[in-house]
């Protein structure tokens, strides 16, 4: 999808107008495993429901490493305020709490203003803590929350992760990690140096910087490491899908599924329109149908009416 396509405009709700006739503030929640296609998702619901997107990605969160922490772009956004996204220090810790605090602030804040609050990211261990364990806070009975949940065969999405470092090395992955690198520093424990595309390339760079190591085996290395940062973002999915099983299957979470398999697959044999589609029709389409009952269906059972039969507040019959 191109970025016209993404950041189609259309005419979008005012959730102040409805705010009187709902018991609870709505927050969506879109979640998936890496390069399942999240950010996209969010952008499409943001501009159809006029909404704010709130990075919990844990990693992304930080300040630097375009490229290896796989941020959406400027233009990518649509013009779609983001929170939570590169504002970290990216040699400071940024725990389960300190990503609660803010998200708490920035949530009121965009319902205040009339907005729709949409949580975006693959770090489930902070969505959790933001809905269910952060008693301090009282969620669940300030917010209804939807979630959504874009999945695919992990065989399919791990070829495409694949895929996609290849394109991080050709946009220039290697350069901008090096930039960072520090021979005195061995410690990728914390802040964004913890960010898979970081510590595989210690030993590369420890390499170039010895004259004791030839060119053949420079290169070497920097294939192995490569291969390295598309195991490890394999194996990230893997661990992901695995928490938001344990999400569902033990917390008890109701996740609405949205399978983006056919997606990845068209894309990969270069069927770009057909992927589009199925996008659109199997993806976007059902979680719009599931964001507006969401947001509408106790509206319209609370709506208040003229003495000719009329709604007060017609908001939720444009859309």
């Amino acid at each position: 999808m191109n970025s016209a396509q993404m950041c189609k405009q259309v005419r979008r709700p005012n959730l102040l107008q409805l705010r009187n006739f709902l018991p609870k503030d709505k927050i969506v929640v879109v979640m998936g495993v890496t390069g399942a296609g999240k950010s996209k998702l969010s952008i499409d619901l943001a501009t159809q429901f006029n909404g704010e997107i709130i990075n919990s990605d844990k990693i992304q969160v930080y300040k630097g490493l375009e490229i290896a922490t796989n941020k959406i772009t400027e233009e990518e956004r649509c013009g779609v305020p983001h929170h939570c996204l590169g504002v970290i220090d990216p040699y400071k810790e940024f725990t389960t709490k300190n990503f609660c605090n803010m998200a708490s602030f920035t949530v009121n804040s965009i319902t205040n203003r009339g907005k729709l609050p949409i949580i975006v990211g693959g770090s489930n261990s902070f969505i959790e803590a933001f809905v269910h364990n952060n008693n301090s806070y009282n969620f669940s009975t300030r917010y209804d929350f939807c979630f959504l949940w874009v999945d695919a065969s992990m065989n399919v999405l791990n070829s495409f992760l694949y895929e996609r470092v290849d394109k991080m090395v050709d946009q220039g992955l290697v350069d901008e990690v090096r930039q960072m690198f520090n021979p005195k520093n061995t410690d990728y424990t914390k802040g964004i140096r913890k960010a898979i595309g970081v510590p595989e390339f210690d030993s590369y760079f420890r390499a170039e910087l010895s004259n004791s190591v030839d060119r053949q085996t420079r290169e070497r290395m920097l294939k192995e490491a490569i291969t390295e940062v598309k195991i490890n973002n394999c194996i990230l999915a893997s661990k992901q899908l695995d928490k938001i099983n344990r999400l569902i299957n033990v917390k008890g979470w109701k996740i609405h599924r949205l399978d983006a398999t056919e997606v990845f697959k068209k894309q990969r044999i270069a069927e770009e329109k057909e992927a589009e589609e199925i996008w659109k029709n199997i993806v976007m389409g059902q979680s719009r149908k599931i964001v507006h009952k969401f947001l509408y269906e106790n509206y319209r059972n609370s709506m208040v009416y003229k003495s000719d039969g009329t709604p007060i507040i017609a908001a939720a019959s444009q859309y």
